[in-house]
């Protein structure tokens, strides 16, 4: 049985999975301008991108499913640097650090990281109540 911080940190994996692909079909520019692809025939690269983070989304999946106890640090760790996100996208958006895409994209990243310190922060209260990958 699952507990509810697997269930959320696997609903995010996949939002994640699933923002990007869609980011990738309707303005593949974003990706390619941050990955510093050729101007040139950029699909086999796109392909390689999403086969890559397809595959080191499951093996996250996998550790959730299986309550690796390393991979909960690590998911802890980097979801509460998700914080991070909230003023790099305000800064950018504001004109003070180079933005790394559209505004949209700024904002999205922005949301994205305080998700994540949303979850980190439940995945914390799981641990402190019933231990690694418990219930929050």
């Amino acid at each position: 049985m699952l507990s509810r911080t697997q269930v959320m940190v696997l609903s995010f994996l996949a939002a994640a999975w699933v923002a990007v692909v869609a980011i990738l079909a309707v303005a593949p520019d974003v990706y390619d301008q941050a990955l510093g692809l050729p101007i040139a025939d950029r699909r086999p690269f796109e392909v390689a991108f999403l086969a890559a983070l397809s595959i080191f989304l499951v093996i996250v999946a996998t550790g959730v499913l299986r309550r690796w106890r390393w991979m909960f640090w690590l998911i802890l760790v980097a979801f509460l640097a998700g914080v991070i996100r909230l003023p790099a996208s305000a800064l950018e958006l504001a004109g003070a650090i180079p933005r790394q895409g559209p505004a949209w994209y700024v904002v999205l990243q922005g949301v994205i990281g305080a998700v994540q310190f949303v979850i980190g922060i439940a995945m914390l209260m799981g641990y402190r109540r019933s231990g690694l990958w418990g219930n929050f």
